[in-house]
């Protein structure tokens, strides 16, 4: 009975990201034949976070099963959330969207639940304290028996670490554009965080589970290093976005002062 709804649930998961895959490859095209331009990178990424999605759902990595696990949470929680944010679905929808959809989407994006999510505390909040609250607590062991919460756990761990990169990366619109430095911070603290986590699972597992020695040590390495790629690709994103606004800035100033500046020939005729 539990298989059944689990390939239920999985078929239900793979189905939405194809269909996101799908209605983002329509929009950028739509962008396209009218004439705006649209990086093709960024239809590469997004497919390709939708991909890692659906093989998440209905693929059965290879290991032990808290190893399999640990590996559709990297997919589902870190690296797909990524490849999609990279894709800035946000900012296609509101140039592709009819007048209606843009206005309707604007209002939620600035909306006041939006903007309480889009801080910096709150969204690496629900990212690393709820994979804490999973790992550490009884929630693991009780979504093992029950497929709706396993499916709830994993539409939070999807969802909050798609905030959470969104908030990081700062690519698409957001209510209040973090700084620079808050956005590190948040990104270190979430890193030394989820390696601590980490090391604690390789030493034990989660409460009520009797997963074997090498299959929970495979996991614990699985998420510590899987985890370190993702967020030195975080940091390189905010490390370039901080780059090309400062090179931004620096040409503004440089014109500022090339219009403040007097002629040569009136400062020498003087």
């Amino acid at each position: 009975m539990h298989q059944q709804q689990d390939g239920r649930l999985a078929l239900l998961a793979a189905g939405l990201a194809l269909s996101g895959a799908v209605a983002y490859v329509l929009a950028a095209s739509r962008l396209r034949r009218r004439g705006d331009r649209w990086s093709p990178l960024r239809d590469l990424s997004f497919t390709a976070g939708a991909a890692g999605l659906v093989a998440a759902a209905l693929v059965a990595p290879p290991g032990g099963p808290f190893t399999a696990h640990m590996a559709q949470h990297l997919a589902t929680g870190m690296a797909a959330p990524l490849l999609l944010v990279l894709g800035r679905p946000v900012t296609l929808a509101l140039r592709s969207l009819p007048a209606g959809g843009h206005r309707a989407l604007l209002a939620v994006l600035r909306s006041r639940p939006i903007g309480v999510l889009t801080r910096v505390p709150v969204a690496a909040l629900l990212d690393v304290g709820g994979l804490w609250l999973l790992y550490r607590g009884p929630l693991f062991a009780a979504a093992h028996e029950r497929p709706w919460l396993a499916a709830l756990v994993q539409v939070h761990v999807f969802a909050a670490g798609l905030l959470f990169t969104s908030v990081v990366c700062a690519l698409d619109p957001l209510p209040r554009r973090p700084g620079t430095v808050a956005r590190s911070a948040a990104l270190v603290g979430a890193g030394a965080a989820h390696a601590v986590l980490a090391k604690l699972l390789y030493a034990a597992p989660p409460p009520g589970t009797g997963f074997g020695a090498p299959d929970l040590a495979a996991a614990a390495e699985l998420m510590y290093y899987g985890g370190d790629l993702v967020e030195i690709a975080l940091a390189a994103v905010v490390g370039l976005r901080w780059y090309a606004a400062s090179g931004r800035r620096l040409a503004r100033e440089r014109r500022r002062g090339a219009r403040a500046e007097p002629p040569a020939s009136a400062s020498y005729g003087q």
